[in-house]
């Protein structure tokens, strides 16, 4: 990390309230507010941000662009970013804070009585980068500004032994939405997403091209490639072939180890270190599984 970059680490949401100047949260475990009431923020330095509880937030107004993938997107639309505990995000020096839209803030344990405590930690969208964000039509940014209303209108109600419940039902319908929204839009950013596909083909073929007793091929190396998180990835290939990061290197791995089988002598123990593998078993049990047969009964049905 820059050594110029100052971490602010918010161990609690009441940390949050008083660094951007509002009053303490109604519940120790819970907030939401609205950014237009926020004092004016201003950064003057790289910040690397952490928290240790769950961010929802709502931008609908924000005077700046946002890169979705190669293309900047003005903040005419709605824009969601979502933010699990312990997430990095770093902001620049004189970034822009939107002015206005919803921020809520939810600590582990306020779910933790519930289903949605498991539920959460299935939706992708809170491993994603802030670049990476749900743009939201007109439509769907008024269905969204209603939850966030109601959201908003228990919160500052008096509490009774409904409150939480209420306040996690209107969050689960949230997220729910939200789910819906990002497979649309995986849908219908289906051609800028098919040019990430064919740069996932570039990089491959360009890595096993020069095979050289290298390390495997990761998901996360790819997606550092792409500058793209490794969740994003994985969710807008499934999308595009019906196959993970994961499963589209193995099939390109086992595409060259045929190549390499069919065209030279070299051992299964020599292939599989060239192709990165630490222990020639764990490439022959690979092949075995895509191919049903051994690397050495693929060679012999070539001869």
């Amino acid at each position: 990390m820059n050594s110029d970059t100052y971490t602010i680490h918010f161990k609690t949401i009441s940390e949050l309230h008083q660094v951007v100047g509002i009053s303490k949260p109604k519940h120790p475990q819970f907030s939401i507010y609205r950014f237009e009431d926020l004092p004016k923020l201003e950064n003057v330095k790289r910040t690397k941000l952490i928290s240790d509880f769950y961010q929802i937030t709502l931008k609908t107004e924000c005077p700046c662009k946002m890169q979705y993938g190669q293309t900047q997107f003005d903040f005419d639309e709605g824009i969601i970013s979502c933010f699990a505990p312990k997430q990095v995000s770093i902001i620049d020096k004189d970034f822009v804070f939107a002015t206005a839209g919803w921020l809520i803030n939810i600590h582990p344990d306020f779910l933790r009585t519930y289903s949605i405590s498991q539920k959460i930690k299935t939706y992708g969208f809170f491993d994603y980068k802030i670049n990476e964000a749900l743009i939201l039509s007109e439509d769907e940014q008024k269905s969204i500004e209603t939850i966030f209303e109601q959201i908003e209108s228990e919160y500052r109600s008096p509490i009774d032994d409904f409150s939480q419940d209420v306040m996690i039902s209107a969050i689960d319908l949230l997220l729910t939405h939200f789910n819906r929204y990002y497979k649309r839009q995986f849908i219908t950013r289906k051609t800028q997403h098919s040019g990430l596909l064919n740069e996932v083909e570039k990089i491959l073929n360009s890595y096993f091209l020069s095979a050289n007793e290298q390390k495997l091929p990761s998901p996360a190396y790819l997606a550092s490639q792409l500058n793209v998180s490794p969740k994003y990835l994985s969710d807008c290939l499934k999308r595009l072939t019906g196959q993970t990061t994961q499963q589209i290197i193995h099939e390109k791995l086992i595409e060259k180890a045929k190549d390499i089988l069919t065209t030279t002598e070299l051992s299964v123990g020599e292939i599989a270190y060239l192709l990165g593998f630490e222990y020639p078993q764990s490439f022959s049990k690979l092949f075995r599984n895509k191919m049903n047969v051994s690397p050495l009964e693929f060679r012999k049905s070539f001869n």
